[in-house]
Order: C-alpha cells, then sequence, then structure tokens
C-alpha cells in the first residue's frame, strides 16, 4: 500500500506577515501590573483623615492625592482607616483616592549613608542625593531574645573627663542624660560624638528647630567625626508622626551597623519629644489617656526603643544608647523621667545650678549613676570613684552651712577633707569643650586625687 506525503504549503506573504506581527507582540507583552485596592477620603477631623475602602493593617504606608503625600494607617473607626500624614496634607477632598504604597515602611541601609544627613522619612536633607541602599531593615523589629544579647563588659570611652573617670560607659549600654534647656546638653553630645571610641555615630536629631539643627551639624559635627556620622533629622515643623518614625529609622540604621560588626554609639535627641508625638498619635486615635496624661503605648515606647539597644552576641556588635530626657530636674513626676530612668542603664543630670556656677559640663554627680560602672571598672578605680562622690555630696550638702558661717572647722574631719579639696574637685569636673581628655591619663588622675582620702580612712 503507497503511502501518500502530505506536503505543507508555504505561507502567502499576508499570512506570514501577520504570524510576525503575532510573535513580535507576544515577546514584547509586558508584565502584569500589581493590583492595589484603593480607597477614597471621606471625612478629616484634624490631623486624622478618614478613608473608605483602603486595605491594609496598621502601620502601613499609604500614598494620599494625585501628589501621593506619604501617610500611615494608625486605627480604624466604623470600617474606616484612620490616617495621619507623614507629611502636610494639602487639598484634601471627600473623593480624594488613597492608595497603598508599594515600597512599604521598610528602611534602607547601607554604608553610603555615612557622613549624610536624611530626615525621618529618608530623603536628603544635605542636597546631595539619595544615599544608595544595599539592604532593608524592618522599622520596628522584635527585640533580640535575653540569651541573643552580650553582656556589657567593656568601656566606652568618649574623652569627657567627668564620664570617662567618674559614670563611665560601657559598649552597649543605654544612658539617659536628663537636662533642661540651656545648661550645655548640646555642646556635651557634641563632644561625646566626636570623641567617642565608636565605629560609627548614627545621631537622630528629634524636635529640634531648624536653626538649632544646622548649628549642631555644622559646629559640633565638624572634622573627622562627620564622616562616620549617620544624622537622622526631624524638624519640630514636620508632622508629629514623623518624630516618632524618625527615632524608628534610627535604630533600624544603628541595627544594621550592629550586624555588620561595629559598634555603635546611637544618641537620641531627645528622647522626650518623641514620646510627645507619640503622645499626639495615641490620642489623635482616641487612645484613653493613662496617668498624668500620656496613653500607655507613649510611654511603652520607651521601653520598646531602649530594647533595641544593646550587644549582639551573633555579630559582635553593640549599640550603646544615649537619650536625653527633657527635664529641669532629677524629678520623678515627670512619666517620661520616671519611665525613662526605669528601662536604662545609667542617667547623667546635668544641673542648671552648676551651669550658673560656670561648671560645664554642669554634670550633678551627686544624682547620676553609671549601673554598669562596677562591671567595666577596675576595683581601684571603682573606689576612687566612690571616695570622689562622697567627697562632692559632702560639700554639696554643707554648702549653706559653711556660707552662712554655722560651721567651725574642726568639726568634722571628713568635712574639712572635703571643703579642702573642694577647688581640685571642681577643677577635675570641668572641661574646655575643644579639648579632650584621654581616658586612661582621666582615671589615673583620679585615682591620685583621692589617694589622700584613702589613706586618712
Amino acid at each position: 500500500m503507497s503511502r501518500r506525503r502530505v506536503q505543507q504549503q508555504p505561507l502567502g506573504p499576508a499570512t506570514a506577515a501577520l504570524a510576525s506581527m503575532i510573535k513580535a507582540a507576544s515577546a514584547a507583552r509586558s508584565a502584569d501590573l500589581p493590583v492595589r485596592r484603593g480607597g477614597v477620603v471621606v471625612a478629616a477631623d484634624g490631623a486624622i483623615v478618614e478613608v473608605l475602602g483602603i486595605s491594609g493593617a496598621i502601620g502601613s504606608r499609604v500614598l494620599v492625592g494625585s501628589a501621593g503625600t506619604a501617610a500611615e494607617i494608625i486605627g480604624f473607626r466604623d470600617g474606616r482607616a484612620l490616617l495621619m500624614g507623614l507629611r502636610p496634607l494639602a487639598d484634601i477632598t471627600p473623593g480624594t483616592l488613597v492608595l497603598p504604597d508599594v515600597q512599604g515602611s521598610a528602611v534602607p541601609v547601607g554604608a553610603a549613608l555615612l557622613g549624610r544627613v536624611i530626615d525621618g522619612l529618608g530623603q536628603p536633607l544635605d542636597g546631595l542625593g539619595l544615599p544608595a541602599a544595599t539592604a532593608l531593615m524592618p522599622s520596628s523589629p522584635p527585640p533580640l531574645l535575653p540569651h541573643a544579647r552580650s553582656r556589657v563588659t567593656q568601656p566606652l570611652a568618649t574623652g569627657v573627663r567627668a564620664i570617662d573617670a567618674l559614670l563611665s560607659f560601657g559598649a552597649g549600654q543605654r544612658i539617659g542624660i536628663m537636662a533642661g534647656t540651656g545648661v550645655g546638653k548640646s555642646v556635651l553630645l557634641g563632644q561625646i560624638t566626636r570623641w567617642a571610641r565608636a565605629d560609627v555615630v548614627v545621631m537622630a536629631l528629634i524636635g529640634e528647630r531648624s536653626r538649632e539643627i544646622s548649628d549642631f551639624i555644622e559646629l559640633e559635627l565638624a572634622g573627622p567625626a562627620r564622616q562616620r556620622t549617620v544624622t537622622i533629622a526631624v524638624p519640630a515643623s514636620d508632622a508629629m508622626l514623623c518624630r516618632v518614625r524618625g527615632a524608628q529609622r534610627a535604630f533600624a540604621i544603628a541595627e544594621y551597623f550592629r550586624s555588620q560588626g561595629q559598634q555603635v554609639l546611637l544618641i537620641l535627641d531627645s528622647l522626650s519629644r518623641v514620646v510627645h508625638g507619640a503622645r499626639e498619635v495615641a490620642m489623635a486615635r482616641g487612645e484613653p489617656a493613662g496617668a498624668r496624661g500620656f496613653p500607655p503605648s507613649s510611654l511603652q515606647l520607651i521601653a520598646d526603643l531602649a530594647e533595641r539597644a544593646g550587644g549582639d552576641r551573633a555579630s559582635g556588635g553593640a549599640i550603646t544608647l544615649v537619650a536625653t530626657v527633657l527635664a529641669e530636674s532629677d524629678d520623678r513626676a515627670d512619666p517620661v523621667v520616671d519611665a525613662a530612668r526605669g528601662v536604662m542603664d545609667g542617667h547623667v543630670l546635668l544641673s542648671r545650678r552648676l551651669a550658673g556656677r560656670g561648671q560645664f559640663p554642669a554634670i550633678d554627680l551627686v544624682n547620676s549613676a553609671s549601673r554598669v560602672m562596677i562591671d567595666i571598672a577596675t576595683a581601684e578605680h571603682e573606689v576612687a570613684a566612690r571616695q570622689f562622690r562622697r567627697m562632692v555630696a559632702l560639700a554639696e550638702e554643707n554648702r549653706d552651712l559653711v556660707l552662712m558661717g554655722a560651721y567651725a572647722a574642726g568639726a568634722d574631719l571628713e568635712l574639712d577633707v572635703a571643703l579642702a579639696m573642694q577647688p581640685a574637685l571642681a577643677a577635675f569636673m570641668s572641661q574646655d569643650r575643644a579639648v579632650p581628655a584621654d581616658p586612661a591619663d582621666s582615671i589615673a588622675t583620679l585615682i591620685a586625687l583621692t589617694a589622700p582620702i584613702g589613706g586618712r580612712s
């Protein structure tokens, strides 16, 4: 039986051209665009905008209006999402379109941030363009578990004599600087930033006036320290929510460098303004006020941020946190001061009284403490610091009595020694703002200064 061979007929010119066009169109087909479920503005009340139809969890970022202004979902009410702007929400009308932000709230990080100044949303403030990112970090990750933390066993030299010798900081410690206005807080922070022996410094200036921010950057961060410093600046004119997000961004950046095994000094100025921003956000979404007018979530933020500092056993890096708290005195009636003291590993109180005498840094040694000093200082150093503190306390407690002439020399031999040493004690505590002190020399001088006291006891 013979087989028939079917021959394929060649395509005509028109059919071949059509097939070529179909093939080219298939090759040029773009990927499907992601579907984003948006919503519309239905109400606005002060800083809160209510949106119907938007889908997202609390903390999700959204873009409002044709300009794509950044905002965040802070809560829900009657099936509507409550938004608060991260930028001023201008030209909002009923029906304004709101879309999810596909970039989310992850924080871009990398070595390109060193030497740069950015705002609370990561946008450059130094006119040098957007910093290149090599990784993304979560803005609010879970804290390190206890077994993953390393102990504070190594001192962190700051170059400030009174701190290194009398209130020694440790790598991975959390310190609060309690200070009012005009007592030298910014100068002290600048000294620590320039002189601290850390690999990276992350400086978060939250809620300051724009002039103070520019002055601090130009004056206190001048010199080589600028190239190892990442500055996050959130001026007082920015949205309250930006204060919280700026602080969280600073911690995320610090956590990235810690994960690289580096020693990071994180300076947060000020923690009080961050908490005040969190209070405004909590009250705007209807959270009931707790004791002394602070909703519970705003004070909880202090512990949440503080727990993100510390050492990491896996990488060998550590974050040393120095956070300022606005306070005129060591007053536990201030809930922020009270909460900060409860979670910090030490506190430094700056005294207006000492600043008025011209003693800078105006550290009130008697009311300051470092809880880790016993773990990082030698026994000789720790004893000398304790003797120095006692002499200062005796002189201060009896200062009014002596000035009134109500004390007769010889009535108390230890007090006589304290009064005789008072000029030397004050001179040791004082330091020129432009001259760093070698930590080893500071400790040796302290031991030599208190040696006669030990011989008398």
